[in-house]
């Protein structure tokens, strides 16, 4: 028979909550800025008093078992009850830590910026931004979304794209002019790209987009996408980049656009506990309305001359 919970077992359930949000007990101990082992003391002296196992391992991480499920509603409504005595004094009422992984481009120039009005609205609201470009794992990884490239198969989780967006080639006028401006998709083999590391890179989309080119030397790769605009921007090769990006940059020059574009998309992916926070709730709707209006932050991003010391 399921035992009564008292007060002295409210931090258990936050701590049960998050952990079943976030799938591990080192994530939820850096969201309620305590440490595992705290986690863990308190996640035993809840199943001590309800008399049974909440969570139990899996390859996805902690899952909840029944019981734990039938004890997440309780912390559910503990953590709602938190949030309306929040909106008496803010009429927002919105509170919470949001952990997000999103490729280097979409993480500085649309989730910074939307997620920095939504703060603003709720000042009460966090957000942690992991920037990596990578596949959506099948493992809980300590992230309340996921944002990757190409449509993810995944289990146990929600899937939706955001936006459609496009790579093509760009060089700066400087580098056509040193080594030939008059560029067929055959004549690439005698030019050098500036893309992500082959070795590195576990995108099969992102992969995908070298494999109708030609044959071509690398010159500066980077898992970072603004090193690579660095680097083209610096003349050292013709980028592969986001069109979303560089049509705002004047001294990116279009190459072979008549010939070559590659299509892609950006996916978001949200576990069933997390999404059923209100704080996510919100992240996902204020990235899925920037996503759709466009609504990107671009900063000046000159080309630098490295001779001026």
């Amino acid at each position: 028979m399921e035992r009564q919970i008292d007060y002295r077992h409210l931090e258990s359930l936050i701590a049960l909550l998050t952990v079943a949000r976030l799938g591990r007990y080192t994530a939820a101990a850096n969201v309620l800025g305590v440490n595992h082992s705290t986690i863990s003391r308190r996640i035993d002296a809840l199943q001590k008093a309800m008399g049974g196992h909440l969570l139990t391992r899996s390859p996805n991480g902690w899952e909840l078992t029944d019981l734990g499920r039938r004890a997440m509603a309780s912390a559910e409504a503990i953590e709602q009850a938190v949030e309306a005595i929040g909106s008496e004094k803010d009429t927002g009422g919105l509170a919470g830590h949001v952990r997000i992984a999103a490729p280097d481009a979409f993480s500085a120039h649309l989730a910074a910026p939307a997620l920095a009005k939504l703060q603003a609205k709720h000042p009460q609201l966090v957000f942690e931004i992991v920037s990596e470009t990578t596949r959506a794992r099948q493992t809980r990884t300590g992230m309340d979304l996921e944002i990757v490239i190409g449509e993810p198969n995944v289990r146990k989780a929600a899937s939706t794209k955001l936006m459609d967006y496009e790579l093509r080639l760009y060089a700066t006028a400087e580098y056509l002019e040193a080594h030939g401006t008059r560029v067929a998709l055959e004549d690439l083999a005698g030019h050098r790209l500036n893309y992500y590391i082959d070795t590195a890179l576990t995108v099969d989309k992102l992969d995908e987009a070298t494999s109708v080119l030609p044959p071509i030397q690398r010159a500066i790769s980077s898992t970072s996408i603004a090193v690579q605009y660095a680097a083209t921007m610096n003349h050292a090769g013709i980028g592969l980049l986001p069109t979303f990006l560089s049509e705002h940059y004047p001294n990116m020059i279009p190459v072979l656009h008549d010939q070559f574009t590659y299509h892609s998309e950006y996916w978001l992916v949200g576990r069933e506990e997390a999404l059923r926070s209100r704080a996510v709730q919100e992240t996902v709707r204020a990235l899925n309305d920037a996503a759709t209006t466009g609504d990107w932050f671009i900063p000046p991003f000159p080309a630098y001359d490295l001779s001026r010391g």
